[in-house]
């Protein structure tokens, strides 16, 4: 037998086809039995008569049994793909125990599904988006390697340099305290010295208590740290970057998006326009205006009021200079208005917030010992990242784009947790 796959027979149209995979529905007729056939590829109808020497067998099967079958392709608009396979062989590689994830899946809970994650993976939603995942990270890999960007790695056991300590996980090392990484900005900025041009795709580590469907404990970061790059070399490398993404997972994955229901218009129109660049106080002055949100200055921008923001564009936006006081200690004083910083969020369209966090790096090292000591940070847990201020110092800048954060928008998912395999969150550390 040679084997294509579901989406090979469904493109062939005619003739017979030698097919492998698992029942995803099975309906069992007094003359007929109804099996819609899944593989990674895609699903068929595929029918069994009383009269076929295969009847027998077909009558023990059960949702999810795995198959081997022969038959011949005919065109039938009734079915879920346009046609239909009248199996003439069938092989049975094993018969799966009564499936515990019901038919009629709407009615279940999405804590159940959760609790059935390594089964529900199978589902076409799910599948779909892990699907846009594959691509999504590959698209990463070609844009930034075709920038002359090398690939670099971190350590994931940290001593505590981090974004904030409230939110590291804590990891016993040998009876030492380290913690699980927060960024691997840190380890770049001394790696950018030597090859200029950095970018990874890594897991991160945030023990934040959110609850909020944009959230992850663990999710997937994508980082770049550039030499030479100020703020708006950065913002276009950005822009750049995310719209490459949007154009291969529109390339790619034109059946998944279909799968999920998403209207493609807005991703489209996300390619074809140049974003909008406004900074905070520009910002502030659209909520007042337009949403009739008055913001204190000096506030980071909230989930709502971002949502607020972004309607009024249609194409993600970028909002820069935000107050000094609120940011990260590395990100520089604007020298025009020191009390902003030379930093940026982009904001994602359709409700789903910010996607990239980056900035210009502060190189006074005067500046970041007086920054880490007014947010509570032990200076010595940075001695080796003040020393790359010490020796050669450059203006480079970098930013941290959140995986899921991306495949949640171009998936349009309610949650983001459907953007990854085997998300964890507060409540959820298994499977």
């Amino acid at each position: 037998m040679r084997f294509i796959s579901v989406q090979q027979a469904l493109d062939k149209k005619r003739g017979t086809v030698d097919l492998r995979g698992w029942v995803y529905q099975l309906r069992k007729l007094k003359d007929k039995i109804f099996i819609v056939l899944r593989d990674s590829s895609n699903i068929i109808q595929c029918i069994i008569e009383e009269k076929s020497k295969t009847w027998k067998d077909a009558n023990k099967l059960t949702i999810e049994s795995s198959i081997e079958i022969s038959g011949i392709l005919r065109q039938d608009k009734r079915a879920p793909t346009g046609y239909e396979l009248l199996i003439s062989r069938l092989n049975i590689i094993h018969i799966a125990e009564k499936y515990p994830i019901p038919v009629r899946k709407q009615y279940l809970s999405p804590e159940l599904l959760l609790d059935w994650r390594h089964l529900w993976l199978r589902d076409p939603k799910m599948q779909s988006s892990l699907k846009v995942r594959s691509t999504v990270f590959r698209a990463i890999h070609e844009y930034c390697r075709s920038k002359g960007f090398y690939e670099f790695q971190s350590p994931i056991l940290t001593s505590g340099a981090a974004e904030a300590g409230p939110s590291q996980f804590k990891v016993d090392f040998f009876g030492k305290p380290l913690y699980l990484t927060q960024t691997w900005q840190f380890y770049a900025e001394a790696g950018m010295f030597s090859l200029e041009k950095l970018y990874t795709i890594a897991p991160s580590f945030r023990a934040e208590r959110s609850k909020t469907s944009r959230h992850l404990a663990e999710y997937w970061h994508a980082e770049v740290e550039a030499a030479w790059f100020n703020l708006d070399n950065l913002i276009d490398f950005s822009e750049g970057l995310v719209k490459h993404i949007i154009k291969r997972v529109l390339e790619k994955n034109k059946h998944e998006l279909e799968v999920l229901k998403r209207d493609t218009k807005s991703l489209q129109t996300a390619i074809k326009k140049k974003w909008p660049r406004i900074t905070y106080d520009q910002a502030l002055k659209l909520l007042k205006e337009k949403k009739k949100m008055k913001i204190s200055w000096g506030k980071d921008l909230r989930t709502i009021e971002e949502d607020r923001l972004t309607e009024l564009f249609d194409t993600p936006v970028f909002v820069t200079h935000y107050p000094k006081e609120i940011m990260a200690f590395y990100k520089p004083r604007d020298k025009k208005n020191p009390k902003t910083a030379r930093c940026f969020d982009l904001l994602a369209p359709e409700g789903y917030g910010e996607l990239i966090g980056g900035s210009e790096r502060d190189t006074n090292i005067k500046e970041l010992i007086k920054s880490l000591k007014a947010a509570g940070e032990k200076v010595e847990n940075y001695k080796f990242y003040l020393d790359t201020r010490r020796y050669g110092s450059i203006p480079h800048s970098g930013f941290g784009l959140g995986v899921e954060r991306v495949i949640s928008w171009l998936c349009k998912l309610e949650h983001i947790r459907d953007a990854i395999p085997f998300p964890r969150t507060m409540a959820r550390y298994k499977p």
